[in-house]
């Protein structure tokens, strides 16, 4: 193979932002749905919702576990320092309170990008 026939090379490096790009609330989730990502399912589904965050920097995960847990009395579903993923649980309207308190911090006190919340 000649230089003219190689295929290019195309090298994908993450830089991460200072971000948070999912903030998603699932009201009254299907029991599976807390069995299969290892979560208490012994809650009252009706009532109940799953936070879900993506965060860039993946250490500020632990920071924004910490706003969730003092800004509404939610329960950390799973916390990861490495990817950035933080899943909380509660009432809908704790998980929202949660959310919320998370995204005006990272955004008003460390200028970080944050999306809307969304909804299912």
């Amino acid at each position: 193979m000649n230089h003219e026939q190689m295929p290019d090379r195309i090298v994908q490096e993450l830089v991460p932002g200072k971000e948070i790009t999912i903030a998603h609330l699932i009201a009254s989730p299907d029991i599976i749905l807390y069995e299969k990502l290892g979560l208490d399912p012994r809650v009252e589904h009706s009532k109940s919702a799953i936070g879900i965050l993506t965060i860039s920097p993946a250490e500020t995960a632990i920071i924004a576990a910490d706003i969730a847990t003092k800004a509404a009395g939610i329960e950390l579903g799973f916390v990861d320092r490495f990817s950035g993923t933080l899943i909380v649980t509660g009432t809908i309207s704790e998980v929202e309170a949660s959310i919320r308190a998370v995204l005006d911090y990272v955004k008003d006190k460390m200028g970080f990008s944050v999306c809307e919340i969304t909804r299912t």
